[in-house]
């Protein structure tokens, strides 16, 4: 893991004056991986840049980079990505020497299309939150919301990555089959049980050849970074078809991501211990290091908000819908996935995309999803508006935020994700 260096010092600043806003997403500590290019400019290829304050440091015009593959930066080792972030780091500090060369590599943020930050060959999306899969559970096995498994193995299944877009994505009210309770027989249609998952992304950087495991004291050193997740679910498809195998159409439609990978380095000032209560089970030996232990977790504050269509219109701004963190619901750590995931001598690819699975707190505002916020639809959550929602109806926006915030760091944000349903 990570350890501390200069360029997390929260005393160092940035000659890009919008970095050294209290509050941004983007200080001079962050530093996180994107492609972009300049709006409106459908011909011009993306781009490698890094998030500084409100502008984006192209990396090739800057000198720093000679390719605008995503993926072959990604497959870099730890020591040259730490090399990397170091020179990144030194040129955007006030009193650089590289300013006056610099400011012309820089685009507003305002003034650039961004699209998926890397190539995406592979998506698994895990099961890591432990009271969210309790409170789904507890809808459909009153007797028993976990299955004998969950606490022992990391449940995972794989999904579509050929569906995953970047925020700011439109996407239309997925189709497919549906049972209702007293029906004889399934129905086809639009879902009308349109559902959001906060979720966390963790992207491998380099990957491990087949039938080579990858230990957990090393599989920090294949993850990337981490970005924000939006694995939309349409709950009433979801239903009827996950048994035996699990979900196919009611997640495959669409999932939306931040444009940013907040890289471990980044992050390594809010890492945080990773416990088990001594009641519960505790991790197999290949699933467990004293490093995990140590500092396994992460500690991300995570919220959700809403605006509907009406919202919009009338120029309300979207209001929030839960607030937790990542320390009090994930069960397994992003290590302790890859490594499950090799165990049996799977090869991972630079760009692989591991989700996290719905990551909700314990306490009822905490959820991260609609399918727990509404007791399964049977509770309305009321807007300030006069609107009610048990499920997300077209024109409705979702908004995902992420960040990290800790006495002696200085505050560091995922982004944002954004996606809206239509008909």
């Amino acid at each position: 893991m990570t350890a501390l260096n200069a360029t997390h010092d929260p005393k160092l600043r940035s000659w890009v004056a919008t970095a050294n806003l209290a509050g941004t997403d983007f200080p001079i500590q962050n530093l996180p991986f994107g492609r972009f290019r300049t709006a409106g400019s459908n011909n011009e290829a993306f781009r490698i840049g890094v998030a500084i304050g409100d502008q984006i440091l192209d990396l090739r015009a800057a000198g720093l980079i000679d390719t605008d593959d995503m993926n072959v930066l990604m497959n870099a080792s730890v020591k040259d990505r730490q090399a990397l972030r170091a020179a990144i780091s030194a040129g955007l500090a006030e009193g650089s020497g590289q300013q006056a060369a610099w400011s012309k590599a820089l685009l507003a943020q305002a003034q650039a299309e961004m699209t998926v930050p890397c190539r995406i060959g592979d998506y698994t999306d895990f099961y890591t939150g432990i009271h969210h899969a309790t409170t789904i559970g507890k809808l459909f096995r009153p007797d028993q919301p976990l299955m004998p498994n969950y606490k022992w193995v990391p449940i995972g299944y794989h999904g579509r990555a050929s569906s995953i877009r970047v925020s700011g994505q439109t996407f239309k009210r997925p189709h497919g089959q549906t049972k209702a309770p007293d029906a004889e027989t399934p129905s086809f249609g639009p879902s009308k049980r349109l559902d959001y998952e906060l979720e966390l992304g963790f992207f491998v950087g380099r990957g491990n050849a087949l039938g080579e495991p990858i230990a957990i004291a090393e599989a920090e050193d294949h993850l990337f970074g981490v970005t924000l997740l939006n694995d939309w679910s349409a709950r009433d498809v979801q239903a009827w078809e996950y048994q035996p195998l699990g979900p196919f159409l009611s997640k495959s439609f669409a999932s939306t991501l931040s444009p940013w990978i907040v890289t471990t380095d980044a992050l390594a000032p809010f890492r945080a211990k990773f416990e088990r209560p001594a009641e519960d089970p505790q991790p197999l030996p290949y699933l467990d290091a004293p490093s995990n232990r140590a500092s396994g977790a992460l500690d991300i504050t995570l919220e959700v908000l809403l605006q509907t269509a009406k919202m919009r219109a009338d120029g309300v701004a979207p209001v929030r819908l839960t607030l937790g963190n990542t320390t009090e619901a994930s069960y397994w750590t992003a290590a302790q996935l890859i490594t499950h995931h090799t165990v049996n001598g799977c090869n991972l690819q630079p760009g692989d995309l591991l989700g996290s699975g719905t990551l909700s707190g314990p306490q009822p505002d905490q959820a991260g999803s609609l399918m727990e916020l509404t007791g399964g639809g049977k509770q309305p959550v009321t807007l300030p508006n006069g609107e009610k929602r048990t499920f997300l109806e077209d024109g409705d926006t979702l908004v995902m935020r992420g960040w990290c915030e800790r006495e002696g760091a200085v505050r560091i944000g995922l982004g944002e994700v954004t996606g809206t349903v239509v008909a």
